[in-house]
């Protein structure tokens, strides 16, 4: 027995010696997991030794257990860990920077390989001529120009009404005429100017669509606080768009938000819609804003080239078998525009919901940056319709669909509602700039209500979500060829039998 102590006694103090001196060596870090695991080695992050409990307090071995434990090989020299694969959700890893670099360098070498086969076709003086026939006729910016007057309207509008010299029925009228007119004038415009060229013409419509969604909001939140003031309820507050000098959280209620600074400061906020009291950020900071202008820039130039390099020869190779009516070939054609047109569609998300919109609302210290949300894992058609473009999916949850349902409506009607007033707008900044009505962007829209049905109903999971990517590289380009087919045949194959095109 006293043989077995002093063994003992010297194995703790030989333990003792080896913790003192800190020569545990940490395991490294495995799938971001911790460096050690304190609870054997008794190292932290510092150095220093922890331990949960004291050494002494250890049970002794026998001579037979050492010998036992000098068979076994020891942490350091495992090469096995228990930890699961890192392309698994249970591994926790979430770096795929490589992949991105992967898609940049596949996007690189696509570009190369479409230069060495239709050469060099980026020309930014054609780029210029789409938006412009004439650099001194721009009829495009000199309507955009003119949408002031529904502005300067609408507050005129607002004004009389606040102070009771209108009636709310006269207002409504008002307002009905202007939002009207506010869509149906640059229609006019675009269809009589023949300068007008159908991207300068497009860009024109979108401008008013967004002015006519913004001046819709305007209305009905003002509506909104006159009921609650003469229900003696205000606790609504002014915008900060009309910073105070006496503090930041300086509030003024309605009508107070009814000037012209304030109106429009809403007309370039990054919102459809209109708020007494916008979230606002405290500072402009510049690296972000010169982050987003550069990433502006160089994505507009991407967008162009690859326009121009690859898109454009693909579509003109179209034409003989859309004409023919070769369907093996009609197919081919369809499958070789789904890449490059879904690629610049991702690049175009990317530049204007990201890009432009931050830069704007940093611009204007406007605070709401959500601006789209995880669309990409959509695993039913509604969910990505809600959920790719935010300003105008809460527009028309608040202005649109929710009023609907209030006035008794049923959830299913008021959906294909929203589908329809969507489908809608599609073809209005489509047909109209190209100056002809198909209802190609209209029938692809009202697809969606079927198309979600049966996606809802039938598929679950990845295949909810393969079906949502499959919806999008595919449908847009059938769109896009349907409208370029119909485009070509009016105005240049009928414009050579007559004599010329257009």
């Amino acid at each position: 027995i006293g043989d077995i102590m002093e063994e003992t006694g010297a194995l703790i103090r030989k333990r003792r010696a080896t913790i003192s001196t800190g020569k545990c060596v940490p395991l490294k870090q495995v799938n971001g997991r911790s460096e050690v695991d304190e609870s054997v080695n008794g190292r932290s992050d510092s150095g220093n030794i922890v331990t949960k409990r004291n050494v002494s307090d250890l049970p002794s071995t026998t001579s037979k257990e050492r010998k036992k434990r000098i068979n076994v090989p020891s942490d350091r020299q495992s090469c096995h860990r228990l930890q699961e694969s890192l392309l698994s959700s249970a591994s926790g890893y979430r770096n795929y920077r490589g992949v991105l670099n992967w898609c940049v360098v596949m996007l690189c070498l696509t570009t190369v390989f479409c230069f060495s086969r239709y050469g060099i076709l980026v020309d930014p003086i054609q780029v210029v001529s789409l938006f412009i026939k004439d650099p001194y006729n721009m009829p495009a910016a000199c309507l955009v120009i003119v949408s002031n007057v529904f502005i300067v309207a609408a507050l005129y509008t607002e004004r009389r009404l606040s102070v009771g010299c209108f009636s709310e029925r006269v207002g409504l009228l008002v307002h009905s005429i202007n939002l009207s007119v506010t869509l149906c004038f640059p229609v006019t415009i675009v269809l009589m100017v023949k300068s007008i060229t159908p991207v300068g013409g497009a860009s024109a419509l979108g401008v008013y669509t967004v002015l006519f969604l913004k001046l819709y909001s305007y209305k009905d939140v003002n509506k909104w606080c006159r009921e609650m003031s003469h229900a003696k309820a205000r606790s609504l507050a002014r915008s900060l768009s009309c910073k105070s000098s006496v503090s930041t959280d300086y509030q003024v209620s309605y009508p107070g938000n009814v000037t012209l600074r304030d109106l429009y400061y809403f007309v370039f906020a990054p919102t459809l819609c209109y708020e007494l009291n916008f979230p606002r950020s405290p500072r402009i900071r510049m690296s972000f804003l010169l982050r987003r202008l550069f990433e502006m820039l160089f994505f507009t130039q991407l967008l162009v080239g690859l326009t121009q390099q690859w898109m454009i020869p693909i579509i003109q190779s179209s034409m003989k078998p859309l004409e023919d009516m070769d369907l093996p070939m009609m197919m081919e054609r369809l499958l070789r525009l789904a890449v490059p047109n879904h690629l610049l569609w991702l690049i175009f998300f990317y530049w204007f919901f990201h890009s432009s919109l931050n830069f704007i609302a940093e611009l204007l210290q406007f605070g709401d940056r959500e601006f789209y949300r995880d669309w990409w894992n959509s695993e039913t058609i509604t969910y990505f319709w809600q959920n790719w473009n935010i300003p105008v999916h809460k527009w028309c949850l608040r202005h649109f669909y929710k009023p609907l349902l209030k006035s008794g409506v049923s959830k299913w009607l008021g959906q294909s509602a929203v589908f329809l007033a969507s489908a809608f707008f599609h073809e209005y900044l489509v047909s109209v700039p190209l100056k002809m009505l198909r209802p190609w962007a209209f029938m692809g829209m009202m697809a969606q209500l079927p198309l979600a049905w049966f996606v809802a109903r039938f598929l679950r999971g990845n295949y909810g979500n393969a079906a949502v990517w499959l919806s999008l590289i595919i449908g847009q380009p059938i769109a896009v060829l349907m409208y370029v087919h119909d485009y070509y045949v009016l105005h240049y194959r009928e414009g050579s039998a007559g004599g010329g095109p257009e």
